[in-house]
């Protein structure tokens, strides 16, 4: 099997990050759902993104966003891109959206990269050898107890009815027992803050594959945890709630919030 060149996938997705930058390209918006959109730099980036891993590793299988996935045999290698995390900030130009890009096999995150291109900031990690920042290795906080904390939370505003007030009785709950509380609208951003200690955990209650599966390397290889709000691992879910932090806070979560 083909060895994976992290270096030559990083300089992919650092080329399509300025694709993000568009402003012209982001305000051509076609809506998919309630409060769900795609603009042309979504497609403009996976289809960057998809061509050029494609001539490199054709072998590997690609899940994106953008397509339609039916035919992803998850016991094989498999890319999962979302081109951008963050349409809505983008419509925006909040500046809070980032590409995200895993490599699974066997339903495992092997391989995992989040880039913010307005801070030029790339999160990645290679599993077993550590999560890394700008080539820097990064570590999830050391808090110990909730008043120690401060957290980033996703309100799964796809599915507002479905979720929207349990959704915020648990936000309540973390609120008042914590420092602070974050919302961003980047769940794989979040995800990879986390990794970093720079928040001390996050959680949604409906994440699509694509949003968590780079950031759930990044946390893991980081020295945290990053599971189900049951605290059952992630696996090949294709919609799951999420939770992740250190894993003293992670259990906290899990235990006593997000039940």
């Amino acid at each position: 099997m083909q060895q994976m060149n992290i270096e030559q996938i990083k300089d992919i997705v650092l080329e399509a990050g300025t694709y993000l930058k568009n402003r012209e390209a982001a305000t051509h918006i076609t809506v998919k759902g309630a409060s769900d959109y795609v603009t042309e730099v979504d497609k403009s980036v996976q289809s960057f993104i998809q061509k050029a891993l494609q001539e490199r590793y054709p072998e590997v299988q690609f899940l994106g966003e953008e397509k339609n996935n039916d035919e992803i045999d998850f016991s094989g290698r498999v890319w999962v891109l979302d081109p951008v995390d963050g349409t809505t900030n983008l419509i925006h130009d909040y500046k809070r959206s980032s590409i995200s890009l895993a490599l699974m096999e066997n339903g495992r995150t092997i391989l995992g990269i989040v880039y913010q291109p307005y801070t030029e900031e790339m999160f990645y990690a290679e599993k077993g050898k550590g999560a890394f920042l700008n080539g820097r290795q990064i570590h999830v906080s050391r808090a110990q107890t909730m008043n120690e904390c401060m957290f980033a939370f996703g309100t799964a505003p796809y599915e507002k009815e479905k979720y929207g007030e349990a959704c915020f009785q648990k936000i309540y709950r973390v609120f008042m027992d914590s420092q602070d509380i974050r919302r961003s609208g980047s769940a794989a951003i979040d995800m990879a803050e986390t990794a970093a200690g720079r928040i001390d955990g996050f959680f949604e209650p409906k994440l699509s594959i694509w949003d968590y599966a780079a950031g759930r390397l990044l946390v893991s290889e980081a020295g945290g945890r990053a599971t189900d709000y049951e605290g059952k691992e992630l696996g090949n879910a294709m919609k799951s709630s999420v939770v992740c932090g250190n894993p003293v806070i992670h259990e906290l979560l899990v235990r006593k919030y997000l039940k």
